[in-house]
């Protein structure tokens, strides 16, 4: 294989999502990682006496977020304030569960009106079972995380839309 030839497998590894393809020919033994990564990492390596050269492409590390990302995110969360929804997050890290038990029905669910202070889940963490309430009278509109998914601190929980 050339380098043009190459070159050319590894867009059509990138243009078809293809996660890795391998080749081994007369001594060259070529692998491509295409669909983890934005772009293929190409590795070389030659039997014999020659030298094996590495020639990995690197993807480019992700761009921080600009000021217009910034200004959007923060654009949406007033434009949910001002549409009358408060998101409730998570205080802390966890699993997140729907239900005191898996028999038991749960908390709350979408257009349930909750008060201040109603449990609206529960979050383990380290064996430890937290109730989190709403801080806010209103209409539970959206539950963000599934039933027993692990859940970040800050993550969205519920949004309600305040009465």
């Amino acid at each position: 294989m050339n380098f043009k030839e190459i070159l050319e497998l590894i867009d059509k590894v990138a243009d078809r999502g293809i996660g890795t393809v391998e080749i081994e020919q007369a001594g060259l033994k070529l692998r491509i990682d295409g669909k983890s990564a934005p772009q293929p990492q190409v590795i070389h390596s030659y039997a014999g006496s020659q030298p094996a050269p590495h020639v990995p492409v690197a993807p480019p590390p992700p761009a921080p977020p600009t000021a217009a990302e910034k200004a959007a995110t923060v654009k949406a969360e007033e434009d949910a304030a001002e549409a009358g929804l408060h998101i409730i997050t998570s205080p802390i890290v966890g699993t997140f569960y729907r239900s005191a038990n898996p028999e038991s029905d749960p908390f709350v669910n979408v257009g349930d009106r909750v008060s201040k202070g109603q449990v609206l889940c529960i979050i383990e963490a380290m064996k430890l079972m937290n109730e989190i309430e709403s801080d806010v009278d209103g209409v539970v509109t959206r539950i963000y995380p599934q039933n027993g998914q692990p859940i970040e601190y800050g993550e969205k929980l519920f949004s309600v839309k305040l009465s």
